[in-house]
């Protein structure tokens, strides 16, 4: 081979490879929210910070995205079996999700857990996700299930068990025959979507808590679970109203249990994952809470999975911004290093700073979850703020991770990293559990029936917030009494919250610059609709070595 053919295939000016490190020890603010957390969690922490980061992990997170789930809809002698198969890979990630409690160590009860189960949980979720998000949609409807199962305490009783298991069981059988199960859910339908109360499905009772099912889901999330929550009609024509069931696809004597899966879904992004159309008819299921509480059930599953999504979109973020000041920090451009030219360091920075307030916002909604019960106004706090936090965190991720992408350029653009595959999933967790009008208009919802929670949030803005607060205090509620009188500001009202509640998160965890670049970009009315509109005020550099400190 001559010189010129052998210089042609050298790599020069390239990063080396995005892995082997840990993302959690590498990670300065996700470290310091665990700073109060028991040293075996922290420990925890690390193993999966250091998992995630790893060859073989990031491999086994490329093929399941690229060996997609295939529909069975019967077997070589024509029998019908609605069998989804996934690639190992896909099951090798569930194992381990599954192992560290993504599933359901919420209500596990561990004693090194006490005050903090959703703040840990959330922790390994939002690590995980800067890995891989598909398998993590059915982790998150089991983990969010028992919230619905705990309004049928017979139920609650024999299922609960098998789904806190951490033991992934992908066997085709019976429930109550499997070391650990996984729950799905079924809501939509084609003729509603969002719109539930426009559902037709409906059920008939069978015998005591038991009902038998008839209708169509236009989207059955992760369909080889071993039960899903669904929603339908009980009662007359007259009084119809919807209830929620736990539907299992086999029964206890093994034959299916009627769910006939029409198709998967072919989706822009969450390729790993299966989504399905189902149709039902003689499908027995078992009652959750009462007839026509349905809504009310269901929501309080809904709650938890909508955390999950602002979680996942910050753990992608995180992950994408991380590979590029990574290639930034080695790529040479015009003779310099990127990192070191100011256009490429303030986009860096204001990138950060968005992710930074991401990450903050959506584990300090998990630290509401876990105080919740005994303090009546983190109970507010998760009330107001849960649709809040969904809504700028999952909205913003993919104009994030796009931006991030255009730093890496044409490197970025590939499906050879993981960055392709974070842009695919962003818009998602948007779309998923309501998307942004059903999360301002629940906002509206708490403004007119529980004007106190706004007021409870708005206090503990104020307080962490610390010199900003009045000022941001005055604009909150002025944006309240626009949204009061006109529906339509209700997407205004829900940015501010979110970026006041992240900005007095920052300062409250003592962010410092960090804190201090938030509030002035995003609370002081800016004019900004892209990235890189920091001014020479602030040392983006030292933002961007703050939050993705160099390796030593």
């Amino acid at each position: 081979m001559s010189p010129i053919q052998s210089s042609a295939h050298k790599a020069e000016n390239q990063s080396p490879s995005f892995s082997g490190h840990n993302a959690f020890r590498s990670d300065p603010l996700l470290k310091d929210i665990a700073t109060d957390m028991p040293r075996g969690l922290r420990a925890d922490f690390e193993t999966v910070g250091k998992f995630v980061s790893s060859t073989e992990a990031q491999d086994l997170a490329r093929i399941a995205n690229r060996s997609v789930p295939e529909l069975r809809t019967h077997d070589g002698s024509g029998n019908r079996i609605d069998q989804v198969d996934f690639h190992p890979s896909w099951h090798a990630l569930m194992r381990r999700s599954v192992s560290i409690g993504l599933q359901g160590s919420v209500w596990e009860g561990r004693r090194e857990e006490k005050g903090f189960a959703h703040q840990a949980r959330g922790i390994r979720f939002y690590l995980t996700a800067g890995l891989e998000c598909g398998h993590l949609c059915p982790l998150t409807m089991t983990n969010a299930s028992i919230a619905a199962i705990m309004a049928a305490p017979r139920i609650e009783k024999s299922w609960a068990p098998q789904v806190v298991s951490r033991r992934y069981d992908s066997s085709h059988r019976p429930a109550m025959q499997k070391t650990g199960v996984t729950i799905g859910m079924g809501m939509t339908e084609k003729q509603g979507g969002t719109d539930v109360r426009a559902n037709e499905s409906r059920a008939v009772r069978a015998g005591e808590g038991v009902y038998r099912l008839e209708g169509h889901k236009w989207f059955l999330s992760a369909p080889m679970s071993d039960a899903f929550v669904m929603l339908a009609k009980t009662g007359s024509a007259e009084g119809e109203a919807l209830s929620c069931f736990l539907v299992p696809r086999i029964l206890e004597d093994g034959t299916l249990n009627g769910l006939r899966l029409q198709r998967l879904k072919d989706k822009l992004g969450n390729r790993s994952n299966a989504s399905s159309e189902v149709e039902f008819s003689d499908t027995y299921g078992f009652l959750l809470g009462g007839e026509g509480e349905g809504i009310r059930t269901i929501l309080d599953m809904v709650t938890l999975t909508r955390l999950d999504c602002a979680l996942a979109s910050a753990g992608m973020m995180r992950a994408s911004l991380a590979e590029a000041v990574h290639h930034c920090r080695h790529r040479r451009v015009f003779g310099e290093l990127l990192i070191d030219q100011s256009l490429m360091s303030r986009v860096l920075a204001d990138l950060a700073l968005d992710v930074a307030a991401a990450t903050a916002l959506s584990l300090r909604l998990a630290r509401a979850f876990d105080n919740a019960r005994d303090d009546p106004a983190e109970a507010a706090i998760a009330r107001l703020m849960t649709p809040v936090v969904k809504y700028w965190v999952c909205k913003i991720a993919p104009s994030v991770i796009y931006e991030v992408m255009e730093c890496m350029g044409g490197n970025g653009y590939v499906e050879d990293r993981a960055l392709a595959r974070h842009y695919r999933e962003a818009p998602v967790n948007a779309i998923w559990e309501g998307s942004g009008n059903v999360m301002a208009l629940d906002v509206l919802r708490v403004l007119t029936r529980g004007k106190e929670l706004c007021e409870v949030a708005l206090q503990s803005i104020n307080k962490d917030l610390g010199a900003a607060g009045p000022k941001t205090l005055d604009v909150l509620r002025a944006c309240m009494a626009v949204a009061e009188s006109d529906e339509g500001a209700g997407r205004l009202l829900t940015e501010q919250l979110a970026l006041a509640a992240a900005a007095a998160e920052l300062t409250r965890l003592g962010a410092g610059h960090v804190a201090e670049a938030f509030v002035e970009t995003r609370l002081g009315g800016a004019w900004r609709s892209t990235y890189g509109m920091l001014d020479a005020r602030f040392d983006a550099r030292q933002i961007v070595d703050l939050l993705y400190p160099p390796a030593s």
